[in-house]
């Protein structure tokens, strides 16, 4: 159950997009992430020109998701209709076949996630990436979680590339099944 469909979802919604949480998305969620996304990738510096594109990466995920999934438009996006329109969007589809917003705001997490900007999550990266969302007391289950995202060719490359996080990201939120690769792109999951 821990890497069921709805479970990943639900921890999308609830470590990754509501920034606040207040049990729901909306508009200022994005701008925070925006500002988070800056702070991480300046490692505590704020380029005002990144902010100003996270900015604008952030509003135009937001306006997408907002015109998929707040059915009632009360400026609100609850856990089930995010679900609703991941499923319209997401499942059953590669990276390619995902809204142009969802792309930006993935390409802009691994920016964000690649610390030292060499291209590649590290199992280190990982980890850092990992214990800000969840608690962790043995790292020994993060680093298994790394260990099972990677296949013979991030192994040589020593972590995931662009290329293979944006793979890995479309099996997170598109595949269904439990068992597949991506399952444990943000660390390991309880129900």
């Amino acid at each position: 159950m821990a890497y069921s469909w709805d479970n990943r979802v639900d921890f999308v919604v609830r470590y990754m997009y509501d920034i606040d949480n207040n049990g729901f998305l909306d508009d200022n969620d994005f701008q925070c992430m925006a500002v988070r996304a800056a702070v991480i990738e300046g490692k505590g510096n704020v380029d005002a020109n990144r902010l100003g594109e996270y900015r604008h990466i952030m509003k135009s995920l937001w306006e997408e998701i907002s015109d998929l999934a707040d059915d009632d438009k009360d400026g609100k996006i609850s856990t089930e209709e995010f679900k609703g329109a991941v499923k319209k969007t997401c499942v059953g589809k590669a990276i390619d076949g995902f809204p142009q917003a969802m792309k930006a705001f993935i390409d802009a997490n691994f920016k964000m996630m690649d610390l030292n900007s060499d291209g590649i999550i590290s199992l280190e990266k990982y980890r850092y990436n990992c214990i800000t969302r969840i608690a962790v007391d043995d790292i020994k289950v993060v680093d298994e979680a790394y260990n099972r995202l990677l296949n013979d060719d991030d192994r040589k490359k020593g972590g995931l590339s662009l290329s293979r996080y944006q793979e890995l990201y479309s099996h997170y939120l598109g595949n269904l099944d439990e068992k597949n690769p991506g399952v444990t792109l943000f660390g390991p999951l309880t129900v």
